[in-house]
């Protein structure tokens, strides 16, 4: 896009323009999708508690009711206690949106195309698994500073428990990740994405016994990692009030709750990426749609539009499965009961991490033993996601690389030896 501004534009305006782009698509898909999604939960909690949900303000079903609470929101009074930290105080919910926010800037929401060789990603990093990873698990320190700045025992409390699960839990969290990077020989989020191309059969989640269960622990881990019931001990109304958030009210109180669901669209977006087919369907239907490059309807309209019309359907599919995850998790908050703070990290030490690593480790063996095979082995690899895939170096490409790394050698020069005639 920028390339596209500069014919038309200065320098200085084509870049920031065409950043500006992705930022404000992706704020609005924060700000907007957190409307939707506290409507949704309030409907699903409802339905889940025989009741009806929101059924007045916006019509039958209630549409403007997170609205009205959100101007709400706006015009309360912005209290700060007397003794806490003003500036960490106020500080804190921007933490934890910018982290939410910044996650989504290496997320992929459609790959590559023949025709449309552009993915619909804001940056597209080589190592964008661990980016969103490591941005995601910035927002604790939104909820470190709420605590410890609401000069309130009970925000620190809450803010320490935080603490102690998010460290805790990005260690299965991390077991987990590696699981799909092995399987597509890349760390980039579209490389992995396009490898599962073609149908269900090919994700990642069926590829083998392994990677299923795999993908059940990284969903444990998600959950808790977002601080989701049933692993919200940072906010437990029953023993802290409402933890690190309790002496934030207005906008700000806000905010952390929009963190704290842009961050589950996140981590469900990871989930649909790594496991389950990103933006593909679970059949190939542009196919059958004629949209792939010589087909009928790409004959009537362009291989390039038709790669475009592709990739805005696998932005619909990935949106989709987001939302898919972001349902699931509101149904485990509102089936399940909390745990204790000590199950919570013994669910992680004793269960979590030697699962992930055990499953790590039989993974690595399946490749070994049954290489190029999907849907349990049953299938081979389909040619096309064969050469989606890179491959990992072997010991010769090392060496060579390290050949090429070192310098040239330096012709030595004879002299004459003192003395020596």
């Amino acid at each position: 896009m920028a390339e596209f501004l500069d014919q038309y534009l200065p320098v200085w305006l084509a870049y920031p323009l065409a950043a500006a782009v992705p930022v404000a698509l992706l704020i609005n898909l924060l700000a907007v999708g957190a409307l939707g999604f506290i409507w949704l939960e309030r409907k699903i909690a409802g339905r889940i508690q025989d009741r009806l949900g929101p059924t007045r303000v916006g019509g039958r079903f209630g549409w403007l009711q997170t609205l009205a609470d959100g101007l709400k929101l706006i015009t309360k009074e912005d209290l700060i206690p007397g003794g806490a930290d003003g500036m960490l105080f106020r500080a804190a919910p921007y933490v934890s949106m910018a982290a939410a926010f910044a996650a989504l800037l290496a997320m992929p929401f459609a790959g590559f195309w023949d025709a449309f060789p552009a993915p619909f990603v804001a940056q597209r990093l080589n190592v964008a698994v661990f980016f969103v990873l490591a941005v995601l698990g910035l927002e604790v320190f939104g909820v470190i500073l709420a605590g410890y700045a609401s000069a309130s025992k009970w925000s620190l409390f809450g803010a320490m428990r935080e603490a102690a699960q998010v460290v805790s839990y990005e260690v299965p969290l991390g077991f987990c990740v590696v699981v799909p990077v092995l399987l597509a020989g890349s760390m980039d989020l579209v490389v992995i994405g396009d490898a599962q191309r073609g149908g269900f059969w090919n994700w990642n989640l069926l590829h083998d016994p392994f990677t299923f269960i795999v993908f059940w622990v990284f969903v444990t881990c998600a959950i808790a990692s977002v601080n989701r019931a049933p692993f919200d001990l940072a906010e437990a109304e029953s023993e802290l009030v409402a933890g690190f958030h309790t002496e934030y009210s207005g906008l700000r109180w806000s905010f952390f709750f929009m963190a704290e669901y842009g961050s589950m669209f996140t981590v469900s977006l990871l989930a649909a990426i790594l496991f389950c087919g990103a933006w593909h369907g679970p059949l190939p239907v542009t196919w059958g749609l004629g949209l792939q490059p010589g087909g009928w309807f790409g004959g009537l309209i362009g291989d390039g539009p038709a790669g475009l019309v592709c990739n805005l359907i696998g932005t619909l599919n990935v949106l989709f499965k987001g939302l898919v995850g972001m349902a699931f998790m509101m149904w485990v908050r509102w089936t399940l009961p909390r745990l204790r703070i000590d199950q919570v990290i013994t669910t992680c030490l004793k269960y979590c991490v030697p699962i992930a690593a055990v499953m790590l480790l039989g993974v690595s063996l399946w490749q070994v033993a049954i290489p190029g095979r999907v849907l349990m082995g049953l299938l081979p690899l389909p040619a096309e996601n064969r050469a989606t895939l890179e491959p990992w170096p072997t010991s010769g490409d090392r060496m060579a690389s390290n050949a090429m790394a070192l310098p040239a050698p330096v012709a030595m020069q004879s002299r004459p030896i003192a003395g020596s005639h």
